[in-house]
């Protein structure tokens, strides 16, 4: 089989051409598409427990500390440490965090306004369905690899 005929090659194919379209756009903005990922998965209000960031990034949290630590190096986010337990922490953006997410969030918006502008609703509401599927499936194949249920046949 080529790899250019896998489902999982065109999946991945399309995301990085996705992402370093994004990291394009980010870099003219001094930020980077994953900064902006996290920045728009913050709360805008009122913070993220940090514990909380990861799942939504479906991260695991090991990865997201750097991150973390690199976007409050740079002041776009700060930590707040609850007076009642000092083992809970909110992420919270800061005036720059803000002004970084709404960069990101316009980049997030611009790209989905040009794909529903040159793709016919009908694919596109196709091509949902399908993701959804894949995602659907994946997750169930997860769950038996965990529980030791599968063979190497993805079953």
């Amino acid at each position: 089989m080529r790899k250019e005929k896998t489902i999982d090659f065109q999946i991945k194919w399309a995301w990085h051409s996705i992402s370093r379209m994004y990291n394009a756009y980010a870099a003219r903005y001094d930020t980077t598409m994953a900064a902006g990922y996290v920045l728009l998965n913050i709360d805008i209000e009122k913070g993220t427990p940090a514990t909380k960031i990861a799942p939504l990034l479906g991260m695991e949290p090991r990865s997201l500390v750097r991150m973390l630590k690199n976007l409050e190096e740079r002041g776009l986010i700060k930590r707040e440490v609850s007076e009642n337990d000092k083992r809970f922490v909110r992420i919270v953006l800061t005036d720059l965090g803000k002004e970084k997410r709404e960069v990101a969030k316009q980049g997030v918006i611009s790209f989905n306004t040009m794909i529903r502008d040159k793709i016919p609703l009908d694919k596109l509401v196709t091509f949902f369905d399908v993701i959804k599927e894949i995602n659907r499936l994946v997750e169930e194949e997860n769950q038996k690899l965990k529980a030791g249920e599968t063979t190497d046949d993805f079953e």
